[in-house]
């Protein structure tokens, strides 16, 4: 079964940074946007940032300023930089295919998942 694979989860202290790339078949690249949700225990999971193909990003307020989202159309790959880490960053983060080429907010309009990588914050 197709599916998005992310990389680059680990531990850092606070005010550190992690670059999360996700992979992509290319088929199931081009032409979405692309977005990364996180989940941390016991919670929904939330929106963080989404890019659409012609580079379009869209942000959750509470990681404005601090985290990037990009895509390389040519590697079939979207990558979020996180800077400026904080405790409350720490969860599992997962990359999602949109349904079409929208940056959605909702995870209930995103159709292909990646398995998660797990984002611990130390303070």
């Amino acid at each position: 079964q197709v599916q998005l694979v992310e990389s680059g989860g680990g531990l850092v202290q606070a005010g550190g940074s992690l670059r999360l790339p996700c992979a992509a078949p290319g088929r199931t690249f081009s032409s979405y946007a692309m977005g990364w949700f996180r989940q941390a225990p016991g919670k929904e999971r939330d929106f963080v940032a989404a890019i659409n193909v012609s580079g379009g990003t869209r942000y959750a307020d509470s990681v404005e300023g601090r985290f990037t989202i990009s895509r390389d159309n040519v590697k079939n790959t979207v990558y979020l930089q996180m800077n400026s880490l904080k405790p409350e960053d720490t969860a599992v983060y997962y990359c999602a295919r949109s349904s079409t080429n929208k940056r959605w907010v909702s995870p209930h309009l995103y159709d292909m998942w990646g398995q998660g990588t797990q984002v611990t914050v130390s303070s």
